[in-house]
């Protein structure tokens, strides 16, 4: 165990990019935290209230084996984009009815955490910023993956994944598709993202709306305008 719970998580990542509230960027509003839901809005809050800048998140959902759904096969993104890991699928020898299925049926949770979440607000500009990418720990790094590219596709100017904890083969490959990763530790033997954490609640969407609600005056007094 090394952190308390996510908050105590996201109070440390807050330090170690402390750098991002002095640089010249931000005072143009040109820095973002973006989360991944659900466990990376707690940690993301956390930084984006210690930095001064604006939250939002960034949807993106896992793709599990058929069967061991916490062993990812790759990942989806909102406007389309997935993420497949072919050693994986390879491997457990999954179909291609099977992984059509799965990517149905992860679309459908996207779409229905976009309506909750958001309550029909627009996402941030993304266009040219540069944003912090959020996430509780890195395990296979599948998420990730997918999340990056939908970045690159949303045309931002930088990258910097920053997680608590991550396994080092996951990091080592993150590390190659980011501008910079910030990552605490990188214990051998990772064995899960939740075993370095002594509370390692799921985090609820009533959770995650009550986060965006707080952060909602900073994030759309500053440019009510959505990205395309």
């Amino acid at each position: 165990m090394i952190f308390t719970d996510r908050i105590h998580a996201g109070r440390e990542l807050a330090a170690a990019l402390a750098d991002y509230s002095i640089r010249e960027e931000v005072l143009n509003d040109r820095v973002v935290v973006l989360a991944l839901p659900r466990g990376g809005v707690p940690v993301a809050a956390e930084i984006a209230d210690k930095l001064a800048l604006p939250l939002d998140l960034l949807l993106v959902r896992k793709l599990g084996v058929p069967g061991h759904e916490e062993y990812a096969m790759g990942a989806i993104a909102s406007g389309g984009l997935t993420y497949l890991n072919q050693d994986v699928i390879n491997t457990v020898r999954v179909s291609q009815a099977q992984i059509d299925s799965v990517i149905e049926r992860e679309q459908t949770e996207l779409a229905r955490r976009d309506r909750v979440y958001r309550q029909g607000q627009p996402p941030l500009e993304l266009e040219g910023r540069i944003v912090i990418l959020v996430d509780d720990g890195l395990a296979t790094g599948a998420t990730m993956q997918v999340a990056v590219s939908a970045l690159r596709s949303a045309g931002v100017a930088r990258i910097a994944a920053a997680v608590p904890v991550g396994a080092p083969d996951s990091c080592e490959a993150l590390r190659a598709q980011v501008d910079e990763l910030v990552c605490l530790h990188e214990p051998e033997g990772f064995g899960g993202v939740g075993r370095w954490y002594r509370n390692f609640d799921q985090v609820t969407d009533a959770q995650v709306i009550d986060l965006l609600n707080q952060h909602r005056g900073g994030l759309h007094e500053q440019g009510t305008e959505s990205y395309h």
